[in-house]
């Protein structure tokens, strides 16, 4: 396999996991709510290209929803209602980056928003 191919199946396992872990906080259904919610850091791409990049790799990255269910940890934990919510939008946060990541879109790269460190996504998928 491919380091691409694993990192797909790397992203559907994350997928997975966020959305077992929203269940078991009794919020199965935050990350479908709040699915498209992420995408709206793609709203930089308006500025440019490279601002539109790094809002949408800011939006798209592992380190805020890892941020984010480290604050709810530290809040007082998941049984805290603060710490829940935090917890559920972090779940529901990988889960969209898990999903992304399985069906091939990737973290930008300042030239385009269809190059992605995965590979080139659209119709051509040749960069040009």
């Amino acid at each position: 396999m491919t380091p691409v191919t694993w990192q797909r199946l790397e992203g559907a396992a994350l997928a997975l996991a966020a959305l077992a872990a929203a269940a078991m906080l009794d919020g199965w259904w935050w990350p479908l709510a709040l699915f498209l919610v992420f995408d709206l850091s793609a709203l930089g791409y308006v500025a440019g290209t490279r601002i539109g990049a790094a809002t949408y790799n800011a939006g798209h990255a592992l380190v805020g929803p890892s941020v984010m269910a480290g604050w709810a940890l530290a809040s007082g934990g998941f049984g805290v209602p603060g710490g829940r919510v935090a917890a559920l939008v972090a779940a529901a946060w990988a889960f969209h980056v898990g999903v992304d990541r399985a069906l091939g879109y990737g973290l930008k790269h300042a030239d385009s928003f269809q190059h992605t460190h995965l590979g080139w996504i659209g119709r051509s998928r040749t960069g040009e």
